[in-house]
């Protein structure tokens, strides 16, 4: 067989709400063909959302872009008519309908694959602290969003906050990351 030549980041578009099955008979064909070599990756972008039922927190996987699918591969010859007559497949994302399948720029591809939070999160560990012991904040973001509290403890480390909040006359520690609090 040939020498594959580089793989890039395509999207295909696919039925919404069937993106893990498609992923998996996309999956299935190429390695009944012997394809791996060509497609190296399927990928369904997806995010973690936590829930509340029943007073239950519920980590739930959601499809970050419903009705897409991201696939690394090289796009010779045959494959791509393969890969959309799988059921379910409506086509790739291109220039124009019908035309040639567009590759991804590195920058969606980080993007979507969340690289770049890893880019930022790491340029934030230099930012000094913008907050100290004993300073009083307003919460932003979460369950006590609007609250009022007081910065008892730092945590570097973990770029944390605890924070004491007054909640129906007691005092409650809560650890809020820096994002969700501002200073008043």
């Amino acid at each position: 067989m040939a020498e594959v030549g580089e793989k890039k980041w395509y999207v295909v578009r696919a039925v919404s709400g069937q993106e893990h099955k498609i992923k998996t008979y996309i999956e299935n064909e190429i390695a009944r063909l012997g394809l791996q070599d060509y497609v190296e990756q399927v990928l369904v972008p997806t995010e973690n959302v936590v829930q509340i039922r029943n007073g239950k927190k519920i980590n739930k996987e959601k499809v970050y872009f419903s009705g897409y699918i991201m696939i690394k591969a090289n796009l010779s010859g045959e494959i791509p008519h393969i890969i959309k007559s799988i059921t379910n497949v409506i086509g790739f994302l291109g220039a124009t309908k019908g035309g040639d399948p567009l590759p991804l720029r590195q920058s969606e591809v980080n993007r979507m694959l969340g690289k770049v939070d890893e880019l930022t999160v790491d340029t934030d560990s230099h930012v000094a602290i913008p907050y100290t012991k004993g300073e009083t904040v307003k919460v932003i973001d979460g369950p006590f969003n609007g609250f009022d509290g007081t910065i008892e403890n730092i945590n570097e480390e973990k770029r944390k906050l605890e924070v004491m909040v007054k909640i129906f006359g007691r005092k409650t520690p809560l650890e809020l990351s820096y994002m969700q609090v501002e200073k008043i």
